[in-house]
């Protein structure tokens, strides 16, 4: 049988393997179960393992009925090398599904990946049918994440008279948030009829994503020194809403010159919190883009360089037609992208950055 990535990474999943029968023999020792905190401990880690395993032990459970059903073509009996022939078939495929699984677990992992996200949507060029499409981009990040039982809420938001989004800022929270998202940072594009457009002609309009890693407090050092508050007196469209107390924040970062403002929450507190919240993960952006500048490490293969001032995909309503420029994957059902099945475009853009990586020199 020929193994996954070569026998050097076949080795290092025996050893995670071998690891995880450990971590299960710990774990149901007397000594563990009387230690709350080495219970915690083990079984994060037995969490984090598992599911390495488990590929790993289907795609050896398939390898060794493709074998066995290999062996079967040479029996005397006809009807047993059909049957085998037939199953060979059915198992080859989900041979490859399972190493396709395998190689993507064992890539090498973007330790920001787990983290929450902060997303910042504005409108860009083409008024307001910019701040519509910017308004139907965050219901399709919000529709995807409904989709993987995420949270969503929402820090900032400015937004028109039609219904459309200016300016919106906003956290979403679950699992591996970050590593799904990541791609989606840039400038995207949207052809499509106008409701104002009498004469049918598509318009072409743009908004700016970005999905920047939620920081926390551990990861971004912020000096009070550096930083002017301002409180304000909240505001709602129409003269709704509207605050009798200073509760808005406006926080500025004097050493970068950020700006971040929060007017959601009727608690002075809560608002400071959330503006810091944003501010910490912009300055840890900041910092991560700098450093990978530094490295000069940074995949610009087929996804990009993940710049956002980049067009990075295409949304033509008319020809039902999403495009991602960077990796060439198009897709004909935008009406169900829009509607938040994005998986089958963040598995490409992974993919694509995982052949990017390994192609990559060292």
């Amino acid at each position: 049988m020929v193994y996954p990535c070569g026998v050097a990474m076949f080795e290092r999943i025996a050893e995670v393997e071998a690891r995880y029968e450990a971590l299960e023999e710990q774990l149901a020792s007397p000594e563990v179960a009387a230690s709350p905190d080495r219970l915690r401990l083990l079984t994060v880690e037995l969490a984090e393992l598992r599911e390495v395993v488990e590929a790993y032990r289907l795609w050896k459970q398939l390898g060794a009925q493709i074998d066995d059903n290999t062996e079967l073509l040479g029996d005397a009996d006809a009807g047993i090398c059909e049957l085998a022939g037939a199953e060979l078939d059915e198992l080859r495929p989900r041979l490859a599904e399972a190493e396709t699984e395998l190689r993507r677990l064992l890539a090498p992992r973007d330790p920001r990946d787990g983290k929450n996200v902060v997303l910042e949507i504005r409108a860009g060029a083409g008024g307001d049918e910019a701040a519509l499409f910017a308004g139907d981009l965050f219901r399709m990040y919000t529709r995807y994440a409904e989709r993987r039982r995420w949270r969503v809420d929402v820090i900032s938001l400015s937004g028109t008279d039609g219904g459309g989004i200016k300016d919106l800022a906003a956290t979403i929270a679950g699992k591996d948030v970050f590593g799904h998202l990541k791609h989606e940072s840039g400038v995207h594009r949207v052809q499509r009829v106008p409701t104002t457009e009498s004469q049918g002609r598509i318009h072409t309009s743009t908004a700016t994503v970005a999905v920047l890693p939620e920081a926390e407090e551990a990861d971004v050092r912020i000096d009070d020194k550096d930083l002017r508050i301002d409180v304000f007196r909240a505001s709602g469209p129409g003269g709704q809403s509207v605050n009798t107390t200073d509760s808005a924040v406006r926080i500025t970062h004097l050493p970068t010159g950020l700006v971040v403002s929060c007017q959601d929450e009727k608690s002075q507190h809560k608002n400071r919190a959330r503006a810091m919240t944003v501010l910490r993960s912009r300055l840890y952006d900041l910092e991560q883009q700098r450093l990978a500048d530094e490295r000069a490490a940074e995949r610009r293969g087929q996804i990009g360089s993940g710049d956002r001032s980049e067009k990075i995909r295409t949304y033509n309503f008319p020809q039902n037609r999403l495009t991602d420029h960077r990796i060439g994957l198009t897709l004909h059902k935008l009406d169900r992208v829009i509607e938040g099945e994005l998986d089958e475009v963040v598995e490409s853009l992974a993919a694509a950055s995982q052949a990017a990586a390994e192609t990559e020199p060292a």
